[in-house]
């Protein structure tokens, strides 16, 4: 059932069992799980159906510290959220990620990866994924031409990425939601207050308005949180009326470890014979499973680096593309996806790490590597509000030493195996040349990746939500989505995101 917000009366009453603020991948796939339930869902949707600049510009907000994209850009405001434009990477997070590193500063989550295990086929099918298969000799028994660059796995491993066609989840999914019956969608329902009880321990209702100036209140039995990671925070910020600092923010956790993928071109890779790697290729749309190199666990712990990944592209065409930062500048998410795609299409293929060839000899090696969990890389409330009331979101993105140490880590790993197999050289840029330069270089970017802001804990002072999502000290407010990593991994987030998402959906329903 779908429900314009704008055309209802105001100050309307609406009450369910359950209310999801938010219909991106997580809203949308927690939703789809409740269809056909006796229980009454809410899903309350910013924005409408297709891309709005007016609802839009609520998504605006500053950045400080480490240069970054339009704040504006980096979202998409309507039914489906960013899976609009997003490019359908996915792959699973490694056992090593959830453990605690003695290197890595506030690492370590309350669950396993085996914890996870159950769900990510569930995600996989949402994703329109593949086989939950993420061996590459399972593919390679498919297409004997997907042989690896090195002979053995001991140092260098190859990691393996399916692609999603990719699922638009405001088209893929708008039918399912709307034609369910015990589903309650309201487009243009922004929620800007969240109202606690006396005991301020669990939420009685919400309050959402839009444009139209128009203010409605929201009641369920539970509330789950699913506006996205910077959203999520800055929402929980902005509820202060009752909590000074803001809800669930007894110990200052809200808001703080920002965590984005540092994506950079970072070596170039020269062999003695030429190879197409096709394995390692990635052409949109046809591609189903490519690999990246990455490093094992072991030598993670030997070396106290982070995990990261480094995939090719032939050097020819990575040199005439430009960084992506350079492409993605504006605060128009539409115009800089059509910058984007132009910029990939004058070099003759339509992404990076596109269409290879048996003549390419070079290859540029770019990384994509998780961020050390840093309380000081951190979402606070500007001063400056939106047009509906809402104080804007002021992103401080801050780095640290440990990220540049692992992405040279990787690349001397990387060097020592190639040289070792006798198959060419590895060159790193001039920017990882000396050991004690810290700077990072003007064409350093981002994933588009946003997560941690509500990170996961046993304890109330080391987190934001419990292992199951709820918010420490709340008996019904939940959180779903990146806001919830502990540490980023190397690997895209959305399939880990669903899975922690239908896990949060299961957890819910013993509770209602």
């Amino acid at each position: 059932m779908h429900i314009d917000a704008r055309d209802l009366p105001a100050n309307s009453l609406i009450e369910g069992d359950l209310c999801i603020i938010g219909a991106g991948a997580a809203g949308i796939s927690i939703a789809m799980e409740w269809i056909g339930s006796p229980r009454k869902v809410i899903l309350l949707e910013g924005g409408g159906f297709d891309y709005d600049p007016r609802v839009q510009e609520l998504y605006d907000g500053k950045t400080t510290g480490q240069h970054y994209y339009p704040l504006i850009s980096t979202r998409l405001h309507y039914f489906g959220g960013t899976t609009g434009h997003w490019a359908g990477f996915c792959s699973t997070f490694d056992p090593i990620d959830f453990e605690k590193r003695d290197w890595v500063p506030y690492s370590g989550w309350p669950i396993t990866r085996e914890d996870l295990e159950p769900y990510y086929p569930r995600a996989q099918k949402i994703l329109e994924l593949g086989p939950y298969n993420y061996d590459w000799k399972f593919w390679q028994k498919q297409d004997p031409e997907l042989q690896p660059l090195l002979p053995d796995e001991s140092v260098v491993w190859n990691k393996l990425w399916q692609f999603s066609p990719p699922t638009r989840f405001g088209t893929r999914y708008r039918d399912t939601i709307v034609n369910a019956r015990n589903i309650h969608l309201y487009t243009y329902a922004n929620v800007v207050d969240i109202t606690a009880n006396e005991s301020v321990n669990k939420v009685t209702e919400v309050t959402c308005t839009n444009y139209t100036g128009k203010a409605y209140t929201v009641k369920a039995k539970h509330f789950i949180l699913a506006c996205s990671t910077i959203q999520n925070a800055r929402l929980l910020l902005a509820s202060n009326k009752q909590a000074p600092a803001g809800l669930g923010n007894d110990h200052d956790l809200v808001g703080r470890f920002f965590m984005e993928h540092i994506e950079i071109k970072t070596a170039e890779l020269h062999l003695t014979a030429p190879n197409p790697l096709k394995l390692y290729s990635l052409d949109f749309g046809k591609t189903k499973a490519r690999c990246e190199l990455a490093i094992t666990r072991d030598q993670q712990v030997k070396h106290r680096m982070l995990n990261g990944t480094s995939s090719l592209t032939p050097l020819q065409i990575a040199q005439a593309q430009k960084p992506i930062i350079e492409l993605w500048d504006t605060r128009d998410p539409q115009k800089n996806m059509q910058q984007l795609s132009e910029g990939m299409k004058e070099t003759g293929t339509n992404a990076p790490g596109g269409a290879s060839s048996s003549l390419f000899k070079s290859y540029e090696l770019f990384t994509r590597i998780e961020q050390a969990p840093n309380p000081d890389s951190r979402i606070t409330l500007d001063t400056a509000r939106d047009s509906l009331g809402m104080p804007r979101a002021d992103l401080h993105w801050i780095l640290t030493p440990l990220e540049k140490h692992s992405i040279r880590k990787i690349y001397e790993l990387i060097g020592q195996q190639i040289g070792r197999a006798a198959l060419g050289r590895v060159k790193m840029k001039e920017f990882l040349w000396n050991l004690d330069d810290l700077t990072w270089p003007d064409f350093t970017g981002g994933g588009w990746h946003h997560m941690g802001t509500t990170r996961m804990s046993l304890d109330p002072k080391n987190g934001v939500v419990d292992p199951h999502c709820k918010v420490h000290g709340f008996a019904n407010l939940h959180v779903a989505g990146a806001a919830c990593f502990v540490t980023a991994a190397a690997p895209n987030p959305t399939l880990t995101l669903v899975s922690l998402s239908l896990r949060l959906s299961d957890r819910v329903k013993t509770l209602i």
